[in-house]
């Protein structure tokens, strides 16, 4: 009698093995070479311009819309809670199907360019400033988000994000992104109310 159990097919095992990848924080699931890694100096301001070859994999551990007021930020992120997004000037309800997926297709367009604060395998963070949008770039991404920069331009300790070095994979570690919804809230509505403080006191 054949006892030998069925094999999972290899398509099965990638999938899962991509889910585990896209879900993990890659300081303790990826390797921390040098190959694999931002340079030591990334963020030297004195450094006018070098090139990151790559493919290196990061992960988002917060972004901000540059084009948007403070105020702005936070309905944003409170649209986002109540399961809507927008569409150019359009506010839409996202569907259960949008909500579920990590792609990045999904997330909160319209505004930019966004400010990204990206972090390596050995643990070391850089900003990202996107250039020209990029599918998957926006507020409704998840911390967590994993993505591959190839080729990418570091100018005076900035990457240079664009469509032709960036690639959107996905992904989410939740406790990461509730922690960051919840501070980053309060964080924009603390630096609302210094700033009205201020202006009452300096009429």
């Amino acid at each position: 009698m054949n006892t030998q159990k069925p094999t999972t097919p290899i398509p099965a095992l990638t999938q899962t093995a991509s889910f585990r990848l896209l879900s993990s924080d890659i300081t303790t699931s990826l390797s921390s070479d040098a190959s694999n890694c931002l340079p030591p100096d990334i963020g030297d301001v004195n450094i006018k311009e070098r090139r990151l070859q790559g493919p290196l994999v990061l992960q988002l551990l917060g972004i901000e819309d540059m084009s948007r007021s403070r105020w702005e930020q936070v309905e944003a992120i409170e649209a986002l809670e109540r399961g809507e997004g927008t569409k150019g000037r359009e506010i839409i309800r996202i569907t259960g199907t949008e909500e579920g997926d990590d792609s990045g297709a999904n997330v909160n367009k319209g505004g930019g360019p966004h400010k990204l604060s990206l972090q390596d395998a050995r643990g070391s963070r850089v900003y990202g400033i996107e250039l020209k949008e990029i599918r998957g770039v926006g507020l409704g991404m998840s911390i967590g988000c994993k993505l591959v920069l190839k080729n990418a331009v570091v100018a005076r300790g900035v990457v240079l994000m664009e469509p032709a070095n960036t690639t959107i994979l996905g992904g989410k570690i939740e406790a990461w992104h509730k922690t960051w919804k919840e501070n980053r809230k309060t964080e924009l509505k603390a630096a609302i109310e210094a700033s009205e403080r201020t202006a009452r006191s300096n009429p």
